[in-house]
């Protein structure tokens, strides 16, 4: 039986305090719990499931519309403002046509309204999935013979072409770009989906914030080198695989003389409109009640100014065409496409998850309420799978719109049914309007947008005083970005957080402890002054799991801080046993002094310590590994005549070390009691004292 702690008084009486006895059920038992569980369906436990899957009915019948509408409906109105622009604006990075993103902005809102967990996030288009998004239209418009370099049809080519897919026609440029964009976006809603269903919401947390803050980094160069031929208004070749940013910019640079100076001044203007609107606005952040819309401004003075100027017929610049109104007969995604992209709809999958559950666990936090992980990938899966049966491509959380739909007053989901009608206002009435508006305008629009996560890069000095480790992951995730490609960014920073996590316990920190003067602590020796070390007793405190990567590392700093390789000394002692056995044979015959007493007795003791302490209170865990090399430094000591005692073990460790046989009287002489004690000092204290007392009786041999 586990040894009691040391027991507390109350009142002048003892205590006793024992660990109750842990209760495992067996796995039969287990899986019919659950099952009974899974198959019980009452009306309350069907409600009750209903309400899980579609959160929005548990609380619209408790919405109080005095206190929350008039926030959630200001809210909704600025967030529609601004989707409108950048959904059309955010079309050029995915490839698509604008009509497709607003499709995309209408259904992903009302889609979280009814699922979400989250109070304050906005779903929605999203730069670097819109990226991903238009590398693989890219990639599969080249492979179909298509021109990935084509802006579109014209001005008025885009309705021909959508009513000419509606019609069941041939299907042309645009046609196939949102037939690989909505089939790599179901797949990518199907990975979601499982993930959510099989309760992984927890993968996302292996995707660290420097990883993500170092991706999005290196995607917003990707973004930004793709849209400076619209702020020139030239034509450059879609490069594709690794070096495409480089290849770009050099593409960039020898048609940089050809560059349309009509789309050169208006990207100029707007970006310094855009840009001293924005400084402004973070300036005066407190004095405004709202943010100013300034994106839309800027479009629909732009439009106006491109429409009265005929600047498309005069001077050759791009414009976005026309935008049909309504909505288009929903289409099965082809599976063909499907299977052809499954490989890539993972990392867009990934990262769209990671972004949303982050960005809702981060508001939560704020706010003061809970979410729940995996029904946020349940829901932003859902707005992926069913709109792509509607023309639409991958959507997730976005920081930025979620930022600003809290500054405005949001309090509920509420405010994304009033975002998405602002959007149908524009898909049934408005959208024809921006005909004439110049791509170089929308071009300006994303690059604006890019400004926070550009200006990550300043938090990287930071990050490298507080993390090397983690600066390293930011740096190589937006290198191998930029460099390579955003899906072999993302694998590298995986890979390089989770070798940055295996290399911090597989070398964690080992030092030798000793005691605070006259007090029962004890610290790192290395690192204070003035510490009293225990005549005769080595203190060893090994800061990480011992498991099968860090055991020859353990013995190593062991031995090196205690100056005493244990294994080498008792093999070696074991190897002049039998000489010092015969020639001393007849002074013990009669006497059996015991595996350790013999063993230390024949050979002068070399160790300087008769007792090592092991302080377990930083041993996570313990596995197979571990257990035998504890096993095998006890037998080590034990032949060298030196004890070995844990201290602080958590009752993990303790079931372990139990299991394992390294308690026990098997281990030599000493019971449980004997090996484990409840803190540092308390070890300490034992080993004294079990060495006065074995004092007297090795005088008197």
């Amino acid at each position: 039986m586990e040894a009691p702690p040391e027991c507390p008084r109350r009142g002048g009486e003892l205590v006793l305090v024992r660990r109750q006895p842990p209760v495992v059920p067996g796995l039969r038992e287990m899986l019919k719990a659950r099952l009974r569980r899974s198959c019980a369906c009452s009306r309350q436990e069907f409600w009750a499931r209903v309400q899980d899957l579609l959160p929005a009915t548990r609380w619209l019948p408790t919405y109080r519309p005095r206190e929350d509408l008039a926030g959630d409906v200001m809210s909704g109105l600025v967030i529609g403002i601004i989707l409108v622009p950048q959904a059309i604006a955010y079309s050029l990075l995915a490839g698509l046509q604008p009509i497709y993103s607003l499709y995309t902005s209408f259904f992903a809102n009302l889609i979280y309204f009814l699922m979400g967990t989250s109070r304050h996030v906005s779903v929605g288009v999203f730069s670097l999935l819109c990226l991903m998004v238009g590398q693989v239209v890219d990639r599969e418009l080249l492979l179909a013979g298509f021109d990935p370099a084509q802006d579109g049809p014209g001005p008025g080519g885009n309705s021909s072409a959508l009513d000419a897919e509606a019609a069941g026609q041939g299907c042309g440029r645009d046609c196939h770009a949102v037939r690989v964009a909505t089939a790599l976006t179901l797949v990518a809603g199907l990975y979601q989906v499982l993930m959510g269903v099989l309760r992984l919401g927890f993968v996302s947390a292996y995707l660290s914030q420097p990883l993500l803050d170092g991706f999005a980094m290196g995607a917003s160069v990707t973004i930004l080198t793709s849209q400076l031929k619209h702020l020139l208004g030239v034509q450059v070749p879609r490069h594709q695989g690794p070096g495409m940013v480089v290849s770009t910019w050099l593409s960039l640079l020898r048609r940089a003389p050809q560059a349309n100076l009509c789309d050169v001044l208006t990207s100029a203007v707007c970006l310094a409109v855009l840009l001293a609107t924005k400084e402004l606005s973070d300036r005066c952040r407190r004095r405004l009640k709202m943010p100013l819309p300034v994106e839309l401004l800027v479009i629909v003075l732009a439009t106006l100014v491109s429409h009265l100027g005929k600047l498309h017929e005069r001077f050759g610049s791009s414009v976005a065409g026309d935008i049909p109104t309504g909505f288009m007969a929903p289409r099965v995604p082809d599976p063909g496409l499907m299977r052809r992209v499954a490989l890539d709809a993972l990392p867009l999958a990934l990262v769209g998850s990671a972004f949303s559950v982050s960005l809702a666990e981060m508001f939560a936090r704020s706010h003061g309420y809970s979410v729940r992980a995996n029904q946020e990938l349940l829901a932003v899966g859902c707005c992926n799978v069913l709109p792509a049966f509607f023309h639409c491509f991958a959507t997730s959380a976005a920081l930025a719109k979620s930022l600003v739909k809290t500054a405005t007053g949001c309090r509920t989901q509420l405010s994304s049914v009033v975002s998405a009608a602002v959007v149908l206002l524009v898909l049934l009435v408005l959208a024809p309007l921006f005909r004439d508006l110049q791509r170089s305008v929308l071009a300006c629009v994303i690059l604006v947008s890019l400004r926070g996560a550009l200006r990550k890069v300043r938090d990287v000095p930071q990050l490298w005083r507080l993390s090397p480790a983690d600066a390293l992951v930011w740096v190589a995730t937006a290198a191998t970005c930029v460099l390579v490609s955003t899906e072999a960014g993302l694998l590298a920073g995986v890979l390089l957080s989770l070798l940055s996590l295996a290399g911090r316990t597989q070398r964690p920190r080992a030092v030798l402890l000793a005691r605070i003067g006259g007090s029962g602590f004890y610290e790192d020796t290395a690192e204070f002054e003035g510490l009293v070390p225990e005549p005769g007793v080595r203190v060893f405190r090994f800061a990480g799991p011992l498991y099968y990567a860090n055991k020859d590392f353990f013995l190593r700093s062991l031995y090196s801080l205690t100056g005493l390789d244990a294994g080498r000394e008792a093999a070696r002692r074991k190897e002049q046993a039998p000489e010092a056995g015969v020639s001393k044979g007849d002074s013990v015959e009669g006497k059996d002094p015991g595996p350790e007493g013999s063993m230390a007795a024949l050979v002068p003791p070399v160790a300087g310590f008769h007792a090592l302490v092991i302080d377990c209170a930083p041993l996570l865990f313990l596995d197979a590994a571990g257990l035998a090399t504890l096993r095998k430094l006890h037998q080590d000591y034990a032949a060298l005549g030196v004890a070995l005692l844990l201290a602080c073990c958590s009752p993990s460790v303790r079931d372990a070390l139990r299991r394992s046989g390294f308690l026990g009287k098997d281990q030599g002489d000493v019971d449980e009691e004997g090996q484990l004690f409840h803190s540092v000092h308390d070890a300490v204290q034992a080993a004294r004292a079990r060495q006065r007392e074995q004092a007297p009786a090795d005088s008197a041999l």
